[in-house]
């Protein structure tokens, strides 16, 4: 695909690309990793394959399991994830595996409990993840939305941009013309017909302004803007309280550099004590610090408005985010909208978690078949628990079965009742 072709056609951009530039062709990285882990991911294009490393082998295929070896399976209440289900199935529901199920799950809303796990149990076989032959253990991150003050309009109180996606960023598709780089990307701009790099974190920041005229929206602070782009979506909120929603809707092309490791390297804080919130306090503190850090990463995110009236961000599934059952996935070992069911602890503790969930997301550096990125909500409290979140992930998928086992005759009976039991309730109404 290329967003902007100026005087040159897909296939000729490419051959200059590889012909002329100092930089090699490999694949792109589509969003940023996060800061301390954390990450809102890529929303707008879907994910670049990423070729496996020399010698490493492919993860072992999911194994289904009985739903007695799903740890933590009976602790947590699967009603509370019908909602994202729900959505998922605007979506899923158009395969023919997952039509039947879809049409079931509508009316499942309201049922007690012990209903609704037993049709997760009747219509699912539970498929265990594995980072490696007898490995199960991975790693989950959490994201959140982040609310930031801002404006419209420039001034000193609110004086560091969001850009819009800018019309001279090329996207080539290598494949063009070496189909053995199917997938790969490249991005850059026109100057004086050569395919340069686009222009980094420090460019787009500096004196230069090369982007100047394609502002969004002002910000008041440097650093949460930094954590907008990590996030990818946020809510900006203005003086006269009203506020908008924006989403993510291009990258320059660089990848992601952690300024994690800038202060780690300068002794300024120690790996374990790396997170969101004591990022931000450094900050506050060191000021004339803070464009040295931020500019350690030139992946640089630009922005669009969402709709008016969108109280949430849309995943790579393209159906809003459910609050702590959401989450994000590597699309390459679990399908976008798939039922998942997460062991873990809570941030920063060994206090187990259990959660039954709807991957509706992905991300740059949600990468693997154990690997997950929690969302929990907007806002400041969100922030607090995704930003402190790294802990320690079993994971399995749930995949509809072929043949559904019988519904037994005592739940058959119960639904039914509590169907007619409905239906007059919503007559007398």
């Amino acid at each position: 695909m290329l967003t902007r072709i100026g005087r040159f056609s897909s296939t000729a951009l490419a051959v200059l690309l590889l012909a002329s530039c100092s930089w090699s062709p490999r694949p792109e990285t589509p969003t940023p990793p996060p800061v301390a882990d954390m990450t809102l991911p890529e929303t707008v294009e879907g994910l670049t394959p990423v070729p496996g490393k020399p010698g490493v082998p492919p993860p072992p295929a999911p194994v289904p399991v009985a739903w007695s070896e799903v740890e933590g399976w009976h602790k947590d209440d699967p009603r509370q994830v019908l909602d994202a289900l729900e959505r998922s199935c605007r979506v899923l529901r158009r395969r023919s595996e997952w039509q039947q199920v879809c049409s079931d799950v509508i009316d499942f809303d309201g049922r007690p409990e012990p209903l609704v796990r037993a049709f997760f149990e009747r219509r699912f076989t539970p498929y265990q993840l594995l980072r490696s032959v007898g490995n199960p253990v991975g790693l989950v991150t959490g994201y959140y939305i982040p609310d930031l003050h801002g404006s419209r309009q420039p001034s000193p109180d609110y004086p560091y941009p969001l850009y819009r996606l800018p019309d001279d960023l090329l996207v080539i598709d290598l494949g063009d013309v070496y189909p053995e780089l199917r997938g790969y990307r490249r991005r850059g701009r026109l100057e004086e017909q050569r395919v340069l790099p686009y222009w980094d974190r420090a460019a787009i920041e500096g004196d230069h302004r090369p982007l100047a005229g394609k502002e969004l929206l002002w910000v008041r602070d440097p650093v949460e803007l930094f954590f907008l782009h990590i996030q990818g979506s946020g809510r900006i909120l203005f003086e006269d309280g009203s506020w908008t929603m924006v989403g993510y809707s291009g990258q320059n092309g660089y990848p992601y550099r952690s300024i994690s490791s800038w202060l780690v390297e300068r002794g300024i804080m120690p790996l374990e004590k790396m997170s969101m919130q004591n990022i931000k306090a450094w900050a506050r503190d060191n000021p004339s610090q803070v464009g040295d850090l931020l500019n350690t990463n030139p992946s640089y995110i630009f922005f669009r408005e969402l709709p008016r009236g969108t109280v949430g961000p849309p995943g790579a599934l393209g159906v809003p985010l459910t609050p702590e059952r959401s989450v994000a996935v590597d699309p390459a070992h679990v399908p976008l909208g798939t039922p998942v069911f997460l062991s873990t602890t809570w941030p920063n503790s060994d206090r187990p978690l259990y959660r039954l969930m709807a991957a509706q997301d992905t991300g740059g550096a949600i990468k693997g078949p154990v690997r997950a990125d929690f969302f929990w909500g907007m806002g400041d409290d969100a922030g607090i628990e995704a930003g402190r979140m790294k802990q320690p992930l079993k994971m399995w998928m749930l995949l509809p079965k072929e043949e559904p086992e019988p519904v037994p005759q005592a739940e058959s009976t119960m639904l039914g009742t509590m169907g007619s039991g409905t239906g007059t309730a919503q007559e007398v109404d």
